[in-house]
């Protein structure tokens, strides 16, 4: 790991909100304004003009008049194979439009802090592969030297820890607590069970959804009211982008209103007609109890993963905006049986644990440019982290006696993380000169049913090999979460060189490009 000159930040990359913090002289951690004074940036990104790009506040008010450049809730398509957007004369995937968003965090934040290089970079835990990578390569893009990606509930936890005064004690002076982190933002859900004593941090387990959050309540409740003023005369809203754009953005506001009232109106103008609907806490929560419900289950399935009953959990921490709803903070007090733990920034808690896991790492890898008291230096670099990987891991294989494809799981998920795994496979005739394993996430016996991240050629196999000589292969997760395969022939002990060939994501060229790209923009 390489530090470069410059402030290490931990960024929260947001569906719908993103935040920037580092930790001070005096070793807190402290979320960085933006230009406009505030602590979050909305993750909207208004692409006008080929040579600037709007990205927060204007672009999200923007979006009814410029519903097709107007671009929302990116962090869904990271790792995507065909989302493409036609910008000037180039065409950018989601990881160069995330990578805006970055910029402006970065430009802004260096008019309070100073040139910043280096950063850790929050992901949802439920983030394959793919869309790590595609996280690290936004990062770059956008001129950050991206040292880690960590799991939003990881950083919830230390940010956890840390206002607890927990975070770093000795083992021997500390006692093992377990806490359930909640994390439902805009756009992704994510529960993590974790243990830590002094200085150690293990997920015990973790799982998700990428496409679960606030969004999709605030679209429920649009379609409710359209619904409403389609009864009193109205056209359908919910057909015209730029009148339901419109009008979620009043639903948004609505939904925050219900979290400490009752009953709220919506109000709109279409046409010469003003329109009104009156939205309750009752109706909305009975619109979106499907939702509720599907976080109830991962939750119940991660404290089953963990082996830990509810009584076991010592806090239930929420995070993410979205745990504001009243029903999200009544739900959980029913599975643990106690008050959820709301006192950490739902919006800044994410960010203050990345910075707080970037000086963890500043400390031990003896960056000179942390500047924390020794005190806290001392105890940061004593931080141990354990995670665990979010899906299996399997290759493609023939099963010899059916003559079928089926998938060998080589990593199971919720495996401690770093970790390997080898697998012994047979080469399909003689003389083989190569060999494609693909790569495959899931639990499923069919690979059908799997999610091919890529392909690995190994090539340069011994000459004359005969029919089913046998090759080991190895999978391995790092601390971020990424795979790297390897392979060794094992009849002449060579080994085989490997090229992992993606089904998505950007070659280290094509970030090098658009990283050339989004430094020319200016960004406001």
């Amino acid at each position: 790991m390489k530090f470069l000159p410059g402030r290490t930040v931990g960024i929260d990359l947001g569906t719908t909100f993103s935040a920037i913090a580092y930790l001070n002289d005096e070793g807190n951690p402290v979320t960085i304004p933006n230009r406009e004074g505030g602590l979050i940036t909305q993750s909207a990104v208004w692409l006008g003009d080929p040579r600037k790009v709007i990205v927060g506040q204007k672009a999200y008010m923007s979006a009814p008049d410029h519903p097709d450049k107007v671009i929302q809730g990116i962090k869904r398509e990271m790792g995507s194979e065909t989302y493409r957007y036609e910008y000037g004369d180039v065409t950018i995937g989601a990881e160069a439009i995330s990578a805006m968003i970055l910029r402006k965090l970065k430009v802004d934040a260096e008019l309070v802090i100073g040139p910043i290089a280096n950063a850790v970079i929050t992901v949802p835990a439920y983030f394959n592969d793919s869309r790590r990578k595609a996280t690290q390569d936004a990062g770059a893009i956008a001129g950050f030297n991206v040292l880690e990606v960590i799991n939003e509930p990881t950083a919830a936890t230390l940010a956890y820890a840390w206002t607890m005064g927990q975070l770093g004690l000795k083992k021997t002076d500390d006692q093992a607590r377990t806490v359930l982190v909640y994390d439902l933002g805009g756009g992704t859900f994510d529960v993590s069970a974790v243990r830590y004593q002094g200085s150690e941090f293990r997920v015990l387990a973790t799982d998700g959804d990428i496409r679960l959050g606030g969004l999709d309540w605030t679209r429920r409740l649009a379609e409710d009211v359209a619904q409403k003023y389609m009864d009193q005369g109205a056209p359908d809203l919910r057909k015209d982008p730029h009148m339901f754009e419109a009008l979620v953005q009043r639903c948004e506001v609505a939904k925050r209103s219900l979290s400490g009232r009752p009953r709220a109106n919506v109000r709109m103008k279409i046409g010469e007609k003003n329109f009104i609907a009156e939205v309750t806490r009752d109706r909305f929560e009975q619109l979106n109890a499907d939702l509720l419900q599907r976080t109830h289950d991962t939750t119940a399935s991660v404290l089953e993963e963990a082996g830990l009953k509810p009584e076991q959990v010592d806090r239930f921490i929420l995070v993410g905006g979205s745990t504001r709803m009243p029903a999200v903070v009544s739900m959980m007090k029913k599975i643990g049986g106690k008050d959820p733990y709301t006192e950490l920034s739902p919006d800044e808690a994410v960010a203050m644990g990345a910075a707080i896991h970037a000086a963890i790492l500043q400390a031990k890898h003896h960056d000179a440019s942390i500047s924390v008291p020794k005190e806290l230096s001392d105890r940061l670099e004593n931080v141990q982290q354990i995670n665990v990987n979010s899906h299996s891991l399997g290759t493609l294989a023939r099963d010899t006696q059916s003559g079928k494809d089926l998938n060998v799981v080589m990593i199971r998920r919720n495996s401690a993380i770093p970790c390997s795994a080898s697998q012994k496979f047979v080469t399909r005739g003689p003389n083989q000169q190569r060999i494609r394993v693909r790569i495959l996430e899931g639990d499923a016996p069919d690979p059908e049913a799997c999610f091919e991240i890529g392909q690995c050629i190994i090539t340069e196999l011994p000459p004359n090999l005969p029919d089913r000589s046998p090759v080991e292969v190895t999978y391995s997760f790092d601390v971020n979460g990424r795979i790297q395969v390897h392979a060794r022939e094992l009849t002449g002990g060579r080994e085989a060189r490997t090229e992992i060939e993606r089904t998505s994501g950007l070659k280290q060229v094509d970030v090098e490009s658009l990283a050339g790209v989004v430094a020319e923009l200016a960004v406001e």
